[in-house]
């Protein structure tokens, strides 16, 4: 891999606090970037970055949509050659920066499509129709994953001592985008789910004792992003739900339910961990949508 790459790969890390998704996708985007580049040069030549022009740059976008990438993916790529530009030109590595004027593509942003509150309450119920530790996990992941908004990430990631189930007023802390911590209020119904698994379930998957992640799998190790989402996945379909299920749906459901409650956006942009209002303000689109659907169906002249 290119030095400077690595240098700013580590300064996404180090300085910015960029989660390992993050990087990851820098690396990769970075990288096919590179590939491009030192190919056009041939016969083995050093590629400096230096002597790059604006228009090999475009070139390279115009290429990937030969290639038939979809908007985002391009959008991405692009956002991530002018970040290791602006990077560049600040620590002095090049005189000038050739992405400076390079244009985004505008990419549409599709609105998050939540679970209606019925679906949520079909899918919380689905383990509790089995008996074992994995089920009670499972019911405690769930009710904690909608009660809070968390990210998956964040969810996997938590240890006991991440949560305080003292009543009357719950809690766990996370850890999240930036590194960035985050207290969030559990209502009585997750904190009791999280508490039975606790109790109940945990010490039937653990091997070791010292073991500080609070959901694991059935070797007894941290549960992963990718078992989740396997799990959830089947309690989905369990449950009948036809429209797609990720882990980042319950965040969606979470966030857009809250706001049709009427929680006010600032409180959940700070339980999201959102670091600009603007990404939450998506949420108050579904919401409003809700109120038009309530207005057509209650009103007598719109009817």
């Amino acid at each position: 891999m290119d030095e400077y790459i690595g240098h700013f790969l580590n300064f996404l890390s180090v300085e910015k606090g960029a989660s390992g998704n993050t990087i990851l996708a820098y690396k990769n985007d970075l990288s096919q970037f590179d590939s491009y580049v030192t190919g056009l040069r041939g016969n083995g030549k050093p590629r400096e970055w230096e002597q790059l022009e604006r228009d090999l740059i475009v070139d390279y976008v115009l290429n990937l949509k030969r290639k038939n990438y979809a908007e985002a993916t391009v959008a991405r790529k692009v956002a991530a050659i002018k970040s290791f530009f602006q990077y560049m030109q600040a620590e002095g590595s090049i005189r000038r920066n050739p992405a400076e004027n390079i244009d985004s593509p505008r990419v549409g942003r599709s609105l998050p499509k939540p679970l209606s509150v019925t679906e949520v309450d079909e899918l919380l119920e689905q383990p509790l129709k089995r008996n074992s530790p994995e089920a009670r996990r499972d019911r405690g992941m769930l009710e904690l994953l909608y009660a809070t908004g968390l990210r998956v990430t964040e969810l996997v990631s938590l240890n006991i001592e991440d949560l305080n189930m003292s009543p009357p007023h719950p809690y766990v802390r996370c850890m999240g985008k930036g590194q960035k911590e985050r207290t969030i209020p559990i209502h009585e119904q997750a904190a009791s789910a999280v508490v039975d698994y606790m109790n109940e379930g945990r010490a039937n998957l653990v091997k070791n004792r010292n073991e500080p992640a609070l959901f694991v799998n059935r070797r007894g190790e941290r549960l992963t992003r990718q078992g989740f989402w396997l799990i959830l996945k089947q309690y989905a379909k369990d449950a009948g739900i036809t429209k797609p299920v990720t882990p980042h749906t319950l965040r969606h459901s979470f966030a857009t339910h809250m706001l049709r409650g009427g929680a006010p956006l600032r409180n959940v942009q700070e339980l999201l961990g959102h670091a600009n209002i603007s990404t939450t303000q998506v949420y108050t689109q579904i919401a409003n949508e809700h109120v038009r659907q309530v207005y057509d169906k209650a009103h007598p002249r719109a009817r």
